[in-house]
């Protein structure tokens, strides 16, 4: 029986206790062994937005996941030239992970802007499956998205999410103000943004 691999992609800036629940929770809905977490250096749907640098962001991605065998970082994308699309990614996943199911995690967001992304239909058919983490109230109309991307719903499993109104944004906008984040972050990750003084409001 081939494993299952979930793949998590993002830029973490920085990785929340939000991302740890959601990613915790699609390992045990879909059956993964392992979720591969894949750092974006440089997203291109965040064009002109202030991000830290990658090499910041893997060491609180290694601190968040550290001591969990389930999780594993992943630096196919931080290894390689911009510009990152998620179907050159998933392509080369699937070649690394010989006879392996990878399914992609996104939000029900991404999958709503599926068809505005890079080769989508190359995208898909990099995939085994698509797993959608979906708010309750998150309204995705597959029928129309199948229009556009055919073969689209054969390929998305929902998992049931819990509603967490954590987003790194505001973990960062918090920090910046100095309003409590102590419990937003994993504690090693709460550490090391304390200690290097991270996402302090500048001028």
């Amino acid at each position: 029986m081939a494993i299952r691999l979930g793949i998590f992609g993002g830029t973490f800036d920085p990785p929340h206790q939000a991302h740890l629940i959601l990613a915790d929770e699609a390992r045990h809905q879909l059956g993964l062994e392992r979720v591969l977490w894949v750092l974006t250096p440089d997203p291109p749907h965040k064009e002109g937005q202030i991000i830290s640098l990658w090499q910041v962001r893997l060491s609180l991605l290694a601190a968040a996941l550290e001591g969990d065998s389930a999780f594993e970082i992943s630096k196919v994308e931080v290894e390689r030239p911009p510009p990152h699309f998620a179907f050159e990614t998933m392509q080369i996943l699937r070649e690394l992970n010989p006879g392996a199911e990878l399914i992609y995690l996104m939000g029900g967001d991404s999958l709503r802007d599926l068809p505005t992304w890079k080769r989508p239909l190359d995208f898909l058919a990099a995939c085994h499956a698509v797993g959608v983490m979906r708010r309750p109230g998150d309204a995705v109309d597959l029928t129309e998205l199948e229009r556009e991307l055919p073969g689209l719903s054969e390929k998305v499993i929902f998992i049931a999410s819990p509603l967490l109104q954590i987003s790194a944004s505001e973990v960062r906008r918090r920090v910046a103000s100095g309003e409590p984040v102590r419990y937003y972050l994993p504690r090693r990750v709460y550490e090391i943004i304390l200690d290097r003084g991270l996402y302090q409001a500048t001028g």
